[in-house]
């Protein structure tokens, strides 16, 4: 039976004043409803979003009646994926997000028992590191969700330094998630720009900040990886291969294993299978693993209850440890109160 405060890291949530504002004056940001409403998409920076908003992002009742259902206490909302605005001029970047930053932190504070929160930053601007400080340090929020790439850059590119110091400073939670998942390639058939993309995205992501030396220069980063972290704990032997041999500069920037840096991070439980639960946990231990749903889209996991219960080995303390302990742990060790 499931213990304590029941915390769900993954959720995803757009205010309804946000969709408000963006159909009535999204244009002074370059965000623009792509049909009647905001719930048809949108166009940021003249790229269209990659789907429609589903209705579950801005129904706060709806929520609420979810999380009950799905045995859940507390959601840490993080920013429909689609919104992270990249492609917008840095210094219209920075006004959309302390909108949309202000917004949700007044949303959650409707439900403060319910709710924490994580930004938006513009991560093309060099403001970012300034904006992730004034939503944990003045708002307080918790932290802050990425995405997998900023406008065509890695997540190890130099420019981004500031901001990662800044996130290792505040020691704030960091989500990273996939956005517009392997562009370019041909996955628009069978879903597999989610089913393929975006595990492949996370795995992406995660190697450029191990292999280019993003944990070692930042050592208090507190990084959560959604979807399991991808192919990431399959792979961490090939990996490893890699560097032990140094096989053709793979090694450069480490000074240990990328299996070691693997396990300083942590991983959200949305994998739909107990046995790949099962082999995660062995693989990155209990103590690194958070509970999630992807709340409200159809790749969630409804019943993450069930999924822990129906995994292997899963006992009481282990399950306390996943749906509360790790994640409120990381919440609690941002500076200030948060919201």
């Amino acid at each position: 039976m499931t213990k304590g405060t029941v915390v769900d890291v993954h959720a995803h949530c757009v205010p309804e004043a946000v969709a408000g504002r963006i159909e009535m004056e999204g244009a002074r940001w370059g965000i623009e409803p792509t049909g009647r409403e905001f719930i048809d998409g949108v166009s940021i920076g003249g790229r269209a979003s990659t789907a429609r908003a589903h209705p579950g992002l801005l129904d706060v009742g709806r929520r609420l009646e979810a999380m009950d259902a799905m045995g859940v206490d507390v959601q840490v909302l993080s920013p429909w994926i689609d919104l992270t605005a990249y492609a917008l001029s840095p210094d219209l970047g920075l006004a959309f997000a302390r909108m949309f930053n202000e917004e949700l932190v007044a949303l959650a504070g409707e439900h403060p028992s319910r709710f924490r929160t994580l930004c938006t930053v513009p991560l093309q601007s060099p403001a970012a590191a300034d904006e992730l400080r004034y939503a944990v340090g003045e708002l307080h929020m918790s932290g802050v969700e990425i995405a997998t790439t900023v406008a065509g850059l890695e997540l190890d590119d130099e420019s981004l330094d500031p901001f990662w110091a800044a996130a290792a400073e505040l020691g704030c939670l960091i989500l990273i998630h996939p956005c517009a998942s392997l562009a370019g390639r041909g996955v628009s058939r069978y879903f597999l720009g989610n089913l393929v993309g975006n595990p492949a995205e996370t795995t992406i992501a995660v190697a450029h900040l191990i292999f280019g030396g993003v944990l070692a220069r930042h050592p208090g980063l507190r990084i959560c990886l959604v979807h399991g972290g991808g192919f990431l704990p399959y792979q961490l032997g090939r990996w490893d291969h890699a560097y032990e041999h140094a096989v053709r500069g793979s090694a450069a920037r480490l000074d240990r294993p990328p299996s070691a840096w693997a396990a300083q991070l942590y991983y959200d439980t949305v994998l739909h299978s107990p046995r790949s639960l099962r082999h995660l946990l062995d693989t990155v231990g209990t103590d690194h693993v958070v509970l999630g749903t992807d709340y409200p889209f159809e790749m969630g996991d409804a019943t993450p209850l069930q999924t822990l219960a129906d995994t292997a080995g899963m006992t009481d303390d282990e399950q306390y440890t996943i749906v509360s302990a790790n994640l409120l742990a990381l919440l609690g060790e941002t500076t200030g109160d948060r919201a």
